[in-house]
């Protein structure tokens, strides 16, 4: 049964707390997981979540901030220590590329051949998923040293309706080859295409945002996407702050979500300055300018993708 969802294995901004860990997300898709951003203690986190080095093809790095990377060293040695035989592609920000050698290398262990670097220079990056069911996709953002943001997304399909395909006596192997050609010949002989059999698919799409001030890169990655994940460091009473370090406030958050008709807005990122008994003003604020289903996430959440979006055809129906 093919899965997708976010873990979150940590969710604080530069210093972690009790309560939460540095960053790093696994967003699971169809039997691939792309690790973003595994701060420090990724490695036991994921143990805690009951996932392992095995679930992780690729490792997607925003920027070189400690509590973006840090992580790094212990799942890589994870990885050649449980003999993980797949290929784990690595994105990162070409300019920190002296940062990843070091994280990559960063003790003595027995290494691992199976990690293939895909540096990140200029503007929009298409990255080469091979035969993966999505495509990636990293945007440039603005914060004070070189980021970037991540978008995912599942190419468009169509659905079959099984009422149609009756009426039509299309059945068996003729319903595979009418995806496959377009049209096929009923056995009485009448034409069937596969408009009449079928409604559009659209993709889910995700994106991962984190540290960053409002840019254009940051409503590109958003629009239209299933699910949004978004740093929301900052509420806005310091929005100075958060301009000048390079970050989000959750009011913010919640109107970039509302300008790209994001469906899941997920906030994270959280600045250790506010106490536990405020977190529910960061949902306050974004809900203020955003009238979707609003996240706030916590440590060892499992967020499921939302119900797929279909045209034609009622929400959710399959």
């Amino acid at each position: 049964m093919s899965v997708r969802d976010l873990i979150v294995l940590g969710s604080a901004s530069a210093v972690p707390t009790r309560a939460r860990n540095h960053n790093g997300y696994l967003l699971r898709w169809d039997g691939h997981g792309v690790l973003f951003d595994p701060g420090e203690g990724t490695q036991r986190q994921m143990s805690r979540a009951g996932v392992s080095a095995h679930d992780v093809t690729w490792i997607c790095v925003t920027h070189f901030h400690g509590d973006h990377c840090l992580g790094v060293p212990g799942i890589v040695q994870r990885i050649a220590r449980d003999g993980v035989e797949h290929p784990v592609d690595a994105a990162f920000p070409a300019s920190g590329a002296q940062y990843w050698e070091r994280l990559r290398h960063a003790a003595a262990f027995r290494d691992t051949d199976v990690i293939r670097e895909r540096p990140l220079s200029g503007e929009r990056m298409p990255l080469d998923t091979g035969d993966a069911p999505f495509t990636l996709a990293a945007r440039r953002l603005s914060h004070p040293v070189e980021a970037y943001g991540y978008r995912l997304e599942e190419p468009d399909g169509r659905t079959m309706l099984p009422a149609e395909l009756a009426a039509r006596g299309v059945r068996g192997p003729m319903i595979r080859r009418l995806q496959e050609e377009g049209r096929i010949t009923a056995p009485d002989g009448r034409t069937v295409t596969l408009g009449e059999c079928s409604v559009p698919r659209p993709g889910q799409k995700v994106a991962f945002v984190m540290d960053t001030r409002l840019c254009d890169g940051v409503h590109e990655l958003a629009d239209g996407v299933d699910m949004l994940v978004i740093e929301s460091t900052f509420l806005h009473q310091d929005a100075d702050l958060a301009a000048e370090y390079g970050h989000l406030t959750a009011a913010q958050a919640g109107a970039v979500a509302a300008r790209a008709g994001v469906r899941h807005l997920v906030l994270t990122h959280f600045s250790e300055r506010y106490p536990a008994e405020d977190e529910h003003r960061y949902v306050d604020e974004a809900s203020a300018v955003f009238g979707g289903d609003i996240t706030l996430v916590h440590d060892l959440d499992r967020i499921p993708m939302p119900p797929r979006r279909l045209t034609g055809l009622q929400e959710g129906q399959d």
